[in-house]
């Protein structure tokens, strides 16, 4: 950091070393031209540190600018707090904004922002925490040392630590403890700092405790651990009497600093207001960071540490000024890079500690992180192409630091890891096995070392304690290259970085981009395997999955087919699907597919199928427990589900996210009724809040009824003897939640079983599981629900001679604007082959309009595989409208035009 050296040298002496390398100046010739070479580069260098360092004080007052304003109630400059034009601006966005106003030199006012840049200490202050490097004094005869010849560079900025010093902790130690702070020693300092109108005492005491990990996870410890039911911690260090009361903490392996007295302790040295703590803090982080980095790597990444020494990453994450830029310049991503670098054990550990913070605390951090990540996306460049995001250690290690306050969003919130269903894994083997298949069983799905750390798995999570949707950085989406980060994922290298391995920072768009890169190239895989077989056994060649099927007749076909296929080489599902409609010219470039799924999904779906039900309140389909369907037609929307979803197709189904969530593995609750059956759910927590005499009151027994698709009542014991068993205060619950399971298990057993079999032969190795919650499965599966015309009328482009300043375009969209909302989902069938709205919304369809000739009384046409619509040169708007309108409300099947 440039402020940290030009301290150093305005007050550090010459060393003897400097003399030493005044005197080694007498060089030969040769090595003089080496020299002066050498002179050049850093000079280089020394411009474009100075370039650096003046660009981040600029960024620093349009920063300020924005949040705390120049102070001239009559500003009128609308980047300015004091303008009032700047309303409910957060830190990260101010910070975002600070980057773009540099970049495009906006106007800073005359008047500097009320909070400054923090300068450099001067006179005693500086003099006391620029010493040279030296050993730090423990007790116990403990040394915490660091050597001048080492240089900390941070790889992506480029910034070195080795201008920032540590404290020689050998002085005035009568004035302050050196090797534990707390509380009450910290108002004490702050009171006689105050009094004598001098900080210097407290800034060493803040350079001694907080530059070495060895003294600064000695502070603020606590005595008594937190309570489960509250999350408070218990009382500190000091109120069981200091140095004693450090030695009563809690048993090794436990995180054991008391939290509530870091946070009262740095709301009171910040209430001070006075600038040179904060330098103070930012020096002794400078320090620690390269420390506690070396401490990682020296005693191996996969040695876990005792608890105590996890309390520095605690310690440090409170400090509330992290998210300033001179903290995210170059201390907070090295500090990240000690954090990252700890075992998954000693992550697990921070998540547990950290998933007992209130919600506000827990999401000020994952705001930090996110605000380093967005500031070094946006100040690296990385939104222009040949910078790529995964060579930048910064933002690699806040990732991996994100994820432990993931998993501390899951634990800390309502979860149910105890409802997985044991049939998952087994059920798909058991067909294979039972086909005769054992070699096609794949291998299991990969999971995050995080979770089996934790025990817990993010599907668990019902509500975290902050919503996931904070997690996800959109400058870093933006700026990510996902075939290059794909190819990173499947690497084997642990050089490679992948944020596929971390995906709750992506967006569903970006990760079903990831998803489409998988699915390509398992089908070429598919394509490539067939082809050598068919050279080595002089097999015909089958490269693709083919369907050609009957309208009249389209479910037999399709089921006969698929079975066929599942029973012979289920890897055939794998390869790319074409369809072809017999009787009928089209070549399927992706169109045809379309089409084939709409049809199948309206006749698997229709009421007098028999094999869904349709709720009229929630306009939902749930299984019918009592279909006479055989067990292959359930199989048959399984695999139709799936391979929608592996060919990038949209359908237009409708579950409860129950169904969803029993696909990836969970069995569905009584809170999963409210979304499929929410009458009954409604009724059940009545039963569960009435203060009465429930078994007097209400009557009822374990036996329970419920009518088939005929009108016949058919009765069910929840328990054995259940007519016999009344529901009653003890037992409400337990008659509730089998209740429940019945109805969302039990009752649609067979059919969901052969459902999610067919789902799985197709997604089996699928990384769907790992990317995807069960909210955005159902948005790849469904699509998004914001129908945007006007998205998709900026994002078209135009072809044949149309521009967008031609009348015929103009008028096109007029009408497009005028019409219901089911004549443009009929536009988007008659254009795309389906009304779905893709993830991501209507301008990722990419439509192209292209001129289809002169005037003339022919009806528009589409080619439905690739989004373009054929439109004549009409020669009025009526024309147009009525040509449009006759052709999206004909449209049915394909022909060779």
């Amino acid at each position: 950091m440039s402020n940290h050296k030009s301290r150093q040298n305005s007050s550090t002496p010459p060393s003897s070393n400097q003399e030493e390398r005044s005197d080694s100046t007498e060089l030969s010739p040769t090595s003089t031209t080496a020299s002066s070479d050498q002179e050049n580069i850093s000079s280089v260098e020394n411009s474009e540190e100075m370039k650096r360092a003046a660009a981040k004080q600029l960024i620093e007052r349009y920063y300020y600018q924005l949040t705390d304003g120049c102070g001239n109630t009559q500003c009128t400059n609308e980047f300015c707090a004091s303008s009032g034009q700047q309303v409910n601006l957060s830190r990260n966005d101010a910070a975002v904004l600070a980057l773009e106003l540099f970049k495009k030199h906006s106007r800073l006012c005359e008047m500097q922002p009320n909070k400054q840049q923090r300068k450099a200490c001067s006179g005693a202050n500086a003099r006391e925490f620029q010493e040279p490097l030296g050993r730090v004094s423990t007790p116990g005869n403990a040394t915490c040392t660091t050597s001048t010849d080492q240089a900390y560079k941070p790889s992506a900025s480029g910034v070195s630590f080795a201008s920032t010093q540590i404290p020689d902790h050998s002085t005035k130690r009568d004035e302050v403890s050196v090797h534990q702070l707390t509380l009450g020693k910290i108002h004490d300092l702050i009171q006689t700092c105050q009094e004598v109108g001098d900080f210097s005492m407290l800034i060493r005491a803040i350079g001694w405790a907080f530059s070495c990990p060895e003294h600064l996870n000695r502070s603020f410890l606590r005595t008594s651990p937190p309570d489960p039911s509250t999350g408070e911690v218990g009382a500190s260090s000091e109120a069981a009497g200091g140095a004693a009361g450090s030695a009563a903490a809690t048993e090794e392996g436990e995180i054991d600093v008391d939290i509530v007295s870091v946070q009262e302790a740095y709301s009171s040295l910040f209430a001070c207001n006075e600038p040179s703590l904060d330098n103070a803090f930012l020096n002794a982080l400078g320090c620690l960071a390269p420390v506690a980095v070396l401490d990682v790597i020296v005693k191996g990444k996969n040695q876990t540490n005792p608890g105590r020494y996890l309390n520095q990453f605690v310690t440090i994450m409170e400090n509330p000024n992290l998210h300033y830029p001179d903290y995210l310049d170059t201390a907070l991503p090295y500090f990240c890079k000690a954090m990252a670098l700890l075992s998954v054990r000693d992550q697990a550990k921070l998540a547990r500690f950290w998933s007992r913070l209130s919600a506000p605390k827990l999401r000020h951090k994952v705001e930090t992180l996110q605000q380093l990540i967005t500031f070094k996306v946006i100040s690296g460049d990385y939104l222009n192409p040949g910078q790529y995001l995964d060579r930048d250690d910064s933002i690699c290690n806040a990732t991996k630091c994100l994820r432990i306050f993931y998993y501390a969003a899951i634990l800390g919130g309502v979860t149910d890891v105890s409802d997985e269903d044991s049939e998952t894994e087994n059920d798909l083997i058991q067909f294979y096995e039972s086909m005769g298949l054992e070699s096609k069983v794949r291998r299991p799905q990969e999971h995050d070392d995080m979770a089996k750390s934790l025990d817990i798995r993010p599907l668990d999570s019902r509500r975290p304690l902050i919503p996931f949707e904070d997690f996800v950085n959109l400058p870093l989406n933006e700026a990510l290259e996902m075939d290059r980060d794909y190819k990173h994922y499947k690497s084997e290298k642990d050089c490679d970085f992948s944020f596929l391995r971390f995906s709750f920072v992506l967006t569903t768009v970006s990760k079903n981009l990831g998803l489409y890169y998988d699915h390509r190239i398992r089908m070429h895989n598919e394509r490539t395997l067939n082809m050598m077989i068919s050279l080595v056994h002089g097999q015909p060649v089958l490269p693709y999955m083919r369907l050609k099927v009957r309208r009249d007749h389209l479910i037999e076909d399709s089921l006969v087919r698929l079975e066929m296929i599942a029973m012979e080489n289920p890897a055939d599902l794998k390869k790319q699907l074409v369809v072809e409609f017999e009787g009928e010219q089209g070549i399927d470039e992706g169109g045809v597919s379309k089409e084939f799924f709409q049809l199948v999904v309206e006749e698997i779906f229709n009421p007098d199928f028999g094999m869904f039900i349709y709720n009229e309140e929630t306009r939902l389909y749930w299984f019918n427990p009592t279909s006479f369907e055989t067990d292959g037609q359930f199989t048959l929307i399984g695999i139709v589900l799936g391979l929608a979803i592996y060919n990038g197709i949209i359908l237009d189904v409708h579950f409860p996210m129950v169904v969803y969530r029993k696909l990836m593995g969970k069995r569905g609750i009584l809170e999963d009724l409210l979304d499929s059956h929410p009458t009954v759910a409604q009724s059940l927590q009545q039963v569960l809040d009435y203060a009465g005499d429930v078994e007097t009151d209400i009557g009822m027994t374990y036996r329970i009824s419920y009518t088939d698709v005929f009108g016949s009542t058919i009765s069910h014991d929840l328990k054995d003897g259940g007519d016999n068993m009344p529901v009653t205060q003890e037992n409400r619950k337990e008659y509730v939640n089998l209740y429940a399971d019945f109805l969302l298990n039990k009752s649609i057993s067979r059919q969901f079983s052969a459902f999610r079999r067919g789902f799985r032969m197709v997604t089996d190795e699928s990384p769907l599981a790992m990317w995807f919650r069960p909210e955005e499965i159902e948005l790849l599966v469904c699509g998004s629900k914001d129908f945007d015309f006007d998205a998709l009328e900026n994002s078209t482009e135009y072809d044949g001679g149309y521009s967008r300043s031609s009348d015929q375009i103009k008028w096109f969209w007029e009408i497009v604007h005028e019409m219901p909302l089911e004549h443009k989902k009929q536009l988007l069938v008659f254009t795309t082959g389906s009304d779905r709205v893709p993830v991501g919304g209507l301008a990722k369809l990419k439509m192209i309009i292209a001129r289809n000739g002169p005037e003339s009384d022919r009806l528009p046409t589409a080619h439905t595989c690739f989004n373009v619509l054929m439109l004549p040169e009409y020669s009025t708007k009526d024309k147009l409208k009525n040509r449009l309108c006759v052709a999206i409300m004909n449209a049915k099947g394909f022909g060779m035009l």
